[in-house]
């Protein structure tokens, strides 16, 4: 009985700290989409 009561306090420890842990802010990161380059003119029959 003890030890059941050892591993329940110590879980319930551990869900505290983890509860009281400041949160991380996630940032997205959205990169821009790649730049085209405009088709030359290469002449009427190329």
């Amino acid at each position: 009985m003890s030890k059941s009561i050892t591993m329940l306090a110590a879980f319930g420890l551990v869900a505290v700290v983890s509860a009281c842990a400041p949160k991380q802010e996630e940032y997205v990161v959205v990169e821009p989409e790649p730049i085209s380059v405009e088709p030359t003119y290469t002449g009427k029959y190329k």
